[in-house]
């Protein structure tokens, strides 16, 4: 049985490391590249910025590749876990889960296609520099909306995992509700974007607020104290 407390204990630990991976490329990715070079309604400027700074945007994207890689992880022993609370439940929130990554990371030719617009490679000289920036903008504003589309699904992920940790007795139910009320958040972001004229988004800022503290709760309880096991053996 000890042997079986450390595995469980060790399991949590593991995810709890690699969801803060997945934290931390997800805000290097959005924050201190996609939104810190794109300037919104500025094609020259956006495609001035990815110029000027060519290897952090290359980074981002590769932070998007391992953000995605070492999510899948995450989900898997999240759901071996909390399996014994609800499992039809959590199966239906990995499934989200994976088609979530599934959009997103297919999406990612937007976000690397301005790299390949402004490479200067003789093909494109039928093209003005004007036009190539214009596409490179449009590339990037269609990587956000299916970005957003993504996240939909990932929303209904966190609204479900978010019920199972309430209800189970693993972990304290404050945490259940946080990271649930992520999940309603994502899902206010995106559907507040679809529906906004030139889908602008002025609720992100408010609602990265309790995105973040719903994901990093549970992030640093896995990491810090793992799952109670001798307490999963009880009950």
């Amino acid at each position: 049985m000890s042997g079986k407390m450390i595995s469980d204990k060790n399991l949590a630990r593991i995810a709890g490391f690699c969801y803060l991976i997945v934290i931390a490329t997800g805000l290097f990715s959005e924050v201190f590249v996609r939104q810190a070079l794109r300037v919104s309604n500025d094609a020259l400027a956006t495609a001035h910025n990815i110029q000027t700074h060519e290897m952090l945007f290359r980074w981002g994207f590769v932070a998007d590749l391992i953000n995605f890689v070492v999510g899948l992880p995450t989900i898997l022993i999240i759901y071996y876990l909390f399996k014994q609370t609800n499992k039809l439940l959590l199966q239906l929130a990995v499934s989200f889960a994976i088609i979530q990554t599934a959009i997103i990371s297919v999406n990612l030719l937007h976000q690397i296609s301005p790299l390949l617009l402004l490479s200067n490679a003789t093909y494109l000289n039928t093209l003005s520099p004007d036009q190539l920036a214009t596409l490179s903008l449009l590339s990037l504003n269609i990587q956000a909306q299916g970005y957003a589309i993504g996240l939909v699904f990932f929303g209904f992920y966190c609204l479900l995992v978010g019920y199972v940790i309430y209800k189970s007795k693993f972990l304290p139910t404050i945490l259940g509700i946080l990271y649930a009320l992520s999940g309603v958040c994502y899902l206010v972001n995106s559907f507040s974007m679809f529906l906004s004229k030139g889908f602008e988004n002025p609720l992100f800022v408010y609602l990265a607020i309790p995105i973040f503290i719903g994901e990093l709760s549970l992030c640093l309880w896995l990491l810090i104290k793992g799952i109670d096991t001798a307490e999963m053996v009880k009950n």
